[in-house]
C-alpha cells in the first residue's frame, strides 16, 4: 500500500458518517445507494460525496444492476493496515510482556526465597 493510498485510507475512516456506511455495508451487503441515504439525515447527495471518498479508499464497491447501484464493503484495505502496524508491533510487544513476566515471577519467587 502506497503512503497516498494510506492517506486515503485514514481520510475515508476519520468521518463518522463513513465509517456508519460501512458498518451498515457490514452489516447489508449489497445494499442499494437509495436505501443507503434513507439511513442519514444528509441528502443523497452528500452520502453520494461520502460514497465516492470510500470508493478512492477501495473501502467500498459498487455494482451496477439496472438503474441502481448495490454496494458492498471491501475489508481488504483495513486488514492491510493491521497487517502492516498491528501485527508488526503486537509481536515485539508480546515478546517484551513476556520478558516482564519472566522478571516479575523471578523477583516473587527471590522475595518468597527471602521470607522463608
Amino acid at each position: 500500500m502506497t503512503n497516498e493510498e494510506t492517506d486515503q485510507l485514514f481520510h475515508a475512516l476519520s468521518h463518522q458518517i463513513r465509517r456508519h456506511i460501512l458498518d451498515l455495508l457490514r452489516a447489508e451487503p449489497g445494499l442499494a445507494v437509495g436505501e443507503l441515504a434513507k439511513s442519514f439525515d444528509v441528502s443523497r447527495i452528500a452520502v453520494m460525496n461520502h460514497l465516492a471518498v470510500l470508493e478512492k479508499a477501495n473501502l467500498v464497491i459498487s455494482q451496477k444492476e439496472g438503474r441502481s447501484r448495490r454496494l458492498y464493503i471491501n475489508i481488504m484495505p483495513i486488514h492491510e493496515i493491521y497487517e502492516r502496524w498491528a501485527d508488526n508491533y503486537s509481536s515485539i510487544w508480546s515478546n517484551r510482556l513476556s520478558d516482564i513476566k519472566t522478571l516479575a515471577e523471578r523477583a516473587a519467587a527471590a522475595q518468597r526465597k527471602e521470607n522463608d
